[in-house]
């Protein structure tokens, strides 16, 4: 499998984080030192903004714009690629700001749930909820076992969570009133650094991974299956996040936090579309 993957765009400083814009048709990626890059299917790179930190998670709302996880500044920002303006968009309540805030996904109803890690072995992570225009507030603290990469599952009745000091993948329904539910494990993956998750249509759901160097494939039966694995760490250098890209979400690129660049593949698989609401 690893074959079927090569460089899209290289010259990126250790990307974390990509998602694809169906929008503008390109992918977007964070860098080390707060970069923004907006990358072709062609490999064509663009710097579209600098924040100034360290990017992390990024998702793309219903108009385009794109929403970071900035860990170094504690925040979110938000990016509108048609006026090139770069705004904090949330940082936690009156109480309490984001201290690690790490991956985001967003609601049908235009939430954004937002993982905030906490410290390595610490078991203080928790998840946020930012409503529509950004205020925001702590949506759960069961989830502490550094709360890391999020998808909304297919129903869009859950979020699910990867745990990496958990080493496991947790649901968290929805409640009715939009409060979060009791978390129960889906799955326990033993001996990984979990990071990143994604939907395939087929019902199985992709674990990229810090560690092995790879994607491993969580299938309904729940088997967990090395869907592709570089041990020496060059194609797939701790490729964390991974997003479902082109026109009929059948190719999958990943970040290389270890690496420079960001990778390509046809893995056989088609996406979950994300939900993508029009925020004001």
């Amino acid at each position: 499998m690893l074959d079927r993957f090569s460089v899209l765009a290289g010259g990126l400083d250790h990307p974390e984080g990509v998602c694809w814009d169906p929008v503008r048709g390109r992918v977007y990626a964070g860098g080390e030192a707060g970069q923004l890059y907006a990358i072709g299917l062609d490999g064509s790179v663009e710097t579209v903004a600098q924040t100034g930190g360290f990017v992390l998670g990024v998702a793309c709302d219903g108009a385009g714009r794109v929403y970071a996880c900035d860990v170094g500044r504690g925040e979110i920002v938000r990016f509108d690629p048609a006026t090139g303006s770069l705004e904090t968009y949330a940082s936690g309540d009156d109480g309490r700001r984001m201290r690690a805030p790490n991956w985001l996904a967003f609601g049908p109803d235009g939430s954004l749930y937002v993982t905030d890690s906490g410290d390595w072995g610490r078991r203080d992570g928790v998840i946020w909820c930012v409503e529509p225009g950004g205020r925001a507030r702590i949506w759960t603290d069961r989830v502490d076992a550094l709360p890391n990469g999020c998808c909304i599952d297919a129903d869009e009745r859950a979020l699910l969570v990867i745990e990496t000091n958990g080493e496991r993948v947790t649901r968290v329904p929805i409640e009715a009133d939009g409060s979060a539910g009791g978390p129960a494990v889906v799955a326990e993956v033993p001996s990984t650094t979990l990071d990143g998750i994604l939907l395939a249509t087929d019902g199985s759901i992709l674990l990229p991974c810090y560690r092995p160097d790879g994607v491993l494939r969580l299938l309904p039966d729940g088997r967990v299956e090395t869907l592709v694995e570089d041990p020496h760490a060059q194609v797939l250098g701790a490729p964390a996040n991974a997003a479902f890209a082109g026109e009929r979400l059948d190719r999958l690129v990943t970040s290389n936090l270890g690496r420079w660049h960001v990778a390509v593949g046809d893995v056989g698989l088609t996406g979950v579309p994300l939900c993508r609401p029009e925020i004001a």
